[in-house]
């Protein structure tokens, strides 16, 4: 072996399963079944039982304990005393049949001192703030903070643009490209009058094809996201009727958030775009105008497959 595994001579390490050029260091336990990629960096006092898999290139700072049942994927961030649980229902000396399965996938990162409930998936390139306490899944690239922890933006979608109004003459219909792939902003047409005021937009002229279904989107708990796929097929077009909605596109290189708070504002989201809806405002209820009908089959949800997909249509273009 060229690059041996580096065991610290004061380093508790039972298991043979440690790659090439991995660091263990001083006061850390490995039982015998644990297996560590290549190229990690096990940092002092830190506990991995035995039905653990870290990946390679994964750092894990001190004071971390990696008990059973848990999976970190290549090149995870685990920081300072982060808290690993793996049963929901614990009890001195009386064990599960099988302890719950936590996954941390490729490229995530966990701040200091933040602690993960059993089961929970983290998803691929997610960032966990410091001190969160993570009760349920975490979506790929999202941002969770908090106890208990709930999303607050998603890694390298920029920041989205403050709402502001739009002076009278500007108030017609316009469209605008976005740094996402085929993603654009649509103004449509408002009408202010003292009796009420209107807002209108032409299928297949203010918006890009003609619908065949519509759904409503509302009462959304703040904490809660929407979305999360992508279309093999269809077509889709939001608007924001009443409140405020942040939505991430994604094309599978390029990232970006936008805010919708305007009645007469609109996002277009071709096929084979990653779509994300989150931060719902209280009141907000959301208009979606899709170009097919509902078929489960055009979803992808899995970003993962997205991203094979997509990588695979420019591979073959």
């Amino acid at each position: 072996m060229s690059n041996p595994a580096f065991i610290h001579p004061l380093a508790d390490v039972q298991s043979v399963h440690i790659g090439a050029g991995t660091r263990v260091w001083q006061f850390v336990v490995v039982l015998p079944e644990a297996r560590i990629g290549r190229d990690a960096n096990i940092c002092a006092h830190c506990l991995i039982e035995n039905d653990v898999t870290i990946g390679d290139r994964v750092t894990v700072k001190s004071g971390v304990q990696v008990w059973d049942g848990v999976h970190l994927g290549d090149d995870v961030f685990v920081g300072p005393n982060v808290t690993f649980t793996n049963d929901k229902h614990p009890r001195s000396r009386v064990y599960p049949e099988s302890f719950a399965r936590t996954t941390v996938m490729n490229g995530a990162s966990i701040g200091a001192n933040a602690t993960i409930l059993p089961g929970v998936k983290i998803g691929e390139n997610a960032m966990v703030g410091a001190g969160a306490v993570v009760t349920r899944n975490v979506p790929p690239n999202a941002i969770a903070v908090g106890n208990p922890a709930k999303i607050i933006g998603y890694v390298n979608a920029g920041s989205p643009e403050l709402a502001r109004p739009e002076p009278l003459e500007a108030r017609a219909v316009a469209s605008s490209i976005t740094t996402v792939s085929g993603v654009t902003r649509h103004t449509l047409r408002e009408v202010p009058d003292m009796r009420g005021s209107l807002t209108a937009g032409e299928f297949e002229r203010d918006i890009p094809f003609v619908p065949k279904r519509y759904f409503l989107v509302f009462d959304v708990p703040t904490a809660e996201t929407r979305g999360e796929h992508a279309h093999i097929a269809c077509h889709q077009f939001l608007i924001a009727v009443k409140g405020s909605v942040h939505v991430v596109a994604d094309d599978g290189t390029v990232r970006e958030e936008f805010v919708l708070s305007r009645k007469n504002e609109g996002i277009y989201l071709p096929p084979m775009v990653w779509g994300i809806q989150y931060r719902y405002s209280a009141d907000a209820v959301l208009l979606v105008f899709a170009s097919h009908h509902y078929d489960p089959d055009d979803y992808i949800r899995n970003y993962s497959e997205f991203r094979n997909r997509v990588a695979s249509a420019g591979t073959s273009a």
